[in-house]
């Protein structure tokens, strides 16, 4: 089964480097729309390396608290192979979805970039490199 995308989500080895907080859009890039009154948001690494830094960044708990002015259950993650992404599941977070919700973003479809704009810990040397690629 060599070269076949690994199933279980990369492991992050710490560094031991000081840490620096950075925004999820210099990492990311992402797309959300809506299952209902779920919303989804894909999370894609701009570089398939910094997946496993992502994936140890970006918990269930994490989006839940960022987004807990919305969401009123629980956030799945789920780890796609091959694709150095994510996805992310919001549960009870469209006030009932579609056409029986009064929010402004009714389909979720800007959540993804929404959480774009939350920050995270990461290596100095990963934020270097994020300043020099900006």
């Amino acid at each position: 089964m060599r070269g076949l995308a690994a199933r279980r989500p990369p492991a992050c080895a710490e560094s031991g480097e000081d840490q620096e907080e950075v925004r999820l859009i210099a990492l990311a890039w992402s797309r959300s729309g809506d299952k209902g009154n779920l919303s989804n948001i894909g999370l894609v690494a701009r570089k398939a390396e910094w997946l496993p830094l992502l994936w140890s960044r970006v918990t269930p708990e994490r989006v839940h608290a960022y987004f807990a002015h919305l969401v009123h259950g629980k956030v799945e993650r789920f780890y796609l192979p091959g694709t150095a992404s994510m996805n992310l599941l919001l549960h009870e977070a469209l006030d009932g979805g579609g056409p029986s919700s009064m929010r402004l973003d009714p389909l979720g479809k800007g959540r993804g970039q929404m959480l774009l704009d939350m920050t995270v810990p990461v290596p100095r040397s990963v934020a270097a490199e994020v300043r020099r690629r900006s």
